[in-house]
């Protein structure tokens, strides 16, 4: 079974000490591909130095993290811009909003997605959204931007068969985690509704790691019991997930 991870942050402080190892585990468990999401310019660094030790399984994007954006964002778009100029990422992101833990910033947060929707045109990359509580204000500048040239994905997708079906019509992907497997998550009412199709597999790693490892780490080896939630949701044989979703995303990151 090959799976791909579309979103993880491998990279992240939390892998410091055993990230190499995380990454054999990941392989031997059959995902073969981790795309890294960038949170803002402290992560740069890191990221690059595993993607390059890792080329064939770590592969960066580029972008700015909703929750790092305050009044002083531009000089982090400035630096995502001039990366993007440089060399070749396989997504802009992630980018988006995020009015979980502050709502100081919308205004800034609305702006720099903006900012990011139109590098992703320029660079003709997909773009990956975060949402957290913010579903319709993202969704509002991403349909308002859509030409018929964005694609991308809708990261942690945790919301209702509604939001399901707008985001099918902007012809972007629903990236499906470990909330799926949570007794609360609420996708248990979604996806039976949704086409195998429109979604990538993902971790969001270290953050919500599946039953039965909530509140640990998580990490890109757990992939495959994401895999097996979504085939029973869907009532789809595991392989057929795992086959289309990874194709789904190498469709997306053709790079």
């Amino acid at each position: 079974m090959t799976l791909v991870d579309s979103h993880a942050h491998i990279y992240s402080e939390q892998f410091k000490q055993d990230r190499e190892e995380a990454l054999a585990q990941a392989l031997e468990a059959g995902v073969e591909k981790i795309y890294m999401p960038n949170i803002d310019h402290t992560s740069i660094d890191v990221m690059l130095e595993t993607e390059e030790k890792h080329p064939e399984q770590c592969i960066a994007m580029m972008g700015l993290h909703p929750t790092s954006v305050n009044k002083d964002f531009e000089q982090e778009l400035y630096l995502v811009e001039e990366w993007l100029g440089k060399r070749k990422f396989a997504a802009v992101g992630e980018c988006g909003i995020d009015l979980y833990w502050d709502k100081t910033f919308l205004p800034q947060q609305q702006e720099a997605l903006k900012v990011q929707v139109a590098l992703a045109k320029k660079h003709r990359l997909p773009i990956v959204l975060h949402t957290r509580d913010s579903f319709g204000e993202t969704y509002e500048i991403i349909a308002a931007a859509q030409d018929g040239s964005l694609k991308g994905i809708f990261h942690c997708f945790s919301g209702t068969v509604e939001q399901a079906t707008k985001v099918k019509e902007l012809g972007f992907l629903m990236g499906i985690g470990g909330v799926a497997t949570f007794k609360n998550g609420g996708l248990d009412k979604v996806l039976p509704h949704v086409s195998l199709d429109d979604v990538v597999l993902e971790t969001d790693c270290p953050y919500l790691a599946p039953v039965p490892h909530r509140g640990k780490r998580n990490e890109p080896v757990y992939l495959p019991l994401v895999a097996r939630r979504v085939a029973e949701l869907m009532q789809k044989p595991l392989e057929e997930v795992a086959q289309t979703t990874t194709q789904n995303a190498l469709n997306l990151f053709t790079l």
